[in-house]
């Protein structure tokens, strides 16, 4: 699921997704990769990713989150059963913009 929110402080990325519960997981070309557990598993999975794009100024943010269900099968690929959308998805997006809504 793809949202924007505005960063008008210019917030530290990293520290923002902290705040948010999330983990830095490194980049991906532009994008920055985030991670939170959706219960504390051994395996770490299920879990959200996130990737953010900032804009040049890092003025708005673009967020792509999706549901990781489980972890790849093959270590050559990066295919993985995953939920862009779903009650779950949009529960998680509403939980991210209220809070960020407050911190911003």
């Amino acid at each position: 699921m793809k949202f924007i929110i505005k960063n008008t402080n210019g917030e530290n990325l990293i520290n923002l997704m902290r705040n948010v519960g999330y983990y830095f997981l490194g980049e991906k070309g532009s994008d920055l990769s985030f991670v939170r557990p959706l219960e504390r598993k051994r395996s770490g999975y299920p879990r959200f990713h996130i990737y953010l794009k900032p804009d040049e100024k890092n003025k708005e943010i673009i967020f792509n989150l999706h549901l990781d269900q489980k972890r790849p099968v093959y270590r050559t690929t990066h295919d993985h059963a995953a939920e862009y959308e779903g009650k779950i998805v949009e529960t998680e997006t509403e939980r991210i913009k209220q809070i960020l809504q407050n911190n911003l």
